[in-house]
């Protein structure tokens, strides 16, 4: 997410233009309530909503806040951290009839993987720990895509094997549509961050954003905190 447009750096009260852009992970449809809460609360700011899947430079930008997953590696910005976000292998029932479950990750060699691709990272190598233990597998698979809510489906009709953000793979773990693979295993996680430029002032809209989404998310499992959530 970000916000574009500066005010005063005196100004008491948050005012100015916000565009919002957050990645493809954090939906629109987890986001627009937020925006419009915070309209209700502050309705002399303007906002404009635009989605994108490709990282901004900020300290480069007119832009003033993002939301970021991950820990931001530009150390130019100020990073917050406004939510914690496990990333997790699962996969159907469906497809957990047909083969054997992973027992370590090197079985994950001999199983179908529906990769996502994101940004101009190398995808399928997926990058497991457990203690001091560490271990990357080149995973393979005839399904890929660079949209996550397709991996997700194609994980949901039983296609393989797929890492997600618990923010989208929480809830069908919770139903039984999605099982949780190599569980002792982690991955990298994909906190959630709202970073911004370093700057002498910040601007009375950009801090009282990030309280805001920092309030909003706060103690929440993120899944539970979009509209709906148990």
């Amino acid at each position: 997410m970000n916000l574009i447009g500066r005010c005063p750096a005196a100004e008491p009260l948050p005012r100015g233009c916000c565009a919002s852009t957050p990645v493809s992970v954090l939906d629109d449809a987890t986001f627009t309530p937020i925006l419009s809460k915070f309209r209700q609360k502050h309705p002399e700011v303007e906002i404009q909503l635009e989605l994108t899947d490709k990282p901004l430079n900020l300290a480069d930008s007119a832009f003033d806040v993002g939301i970021r997953f991950g820990t931001p590696p530009d150390s130019r910005l100020i990073a917050r951290k406004i939510a914690s976000n496990r990333r997790l292998l699962c996969a159907s029932p469906l497809y957990l009839k047909t083969v054997e479950a992973p027992q370590a990750p090197r079985d994950l060699l001999k199983h179908r993987c529906i990769i996502l691709r994101e940004n101009d990272t190398a995808y399928g190598n997926w990058h497991l720990s457990k203690g001091s233990k560490q271990e990357t597998v080149k995973v393979h698979g005839a399904m890929s895509s660079n949209d996550g809510e397709a991996t997700l489906q194609w994980g949901l009709d039983g296609q393989g094997i797929l890492m997600r953000s618990e923010w989208d793979a929480g809830p069908y773990l919770d139903s039984g549509r999605l099982v949780q693979i190599l569980p002792e295993w982690h991955l990298p996680p994909g906190d959630i961050y709202a970073v911004y430029p370093e700057r002498m002032n910040i601007s009375a809209k950009v801090t009282s954003f990030v309280e805001f989404l920092d309030n909003h998310f706060k103690g929440l499992p993120p899944w539970r905190s979009k509209p709906g959530g148990a």
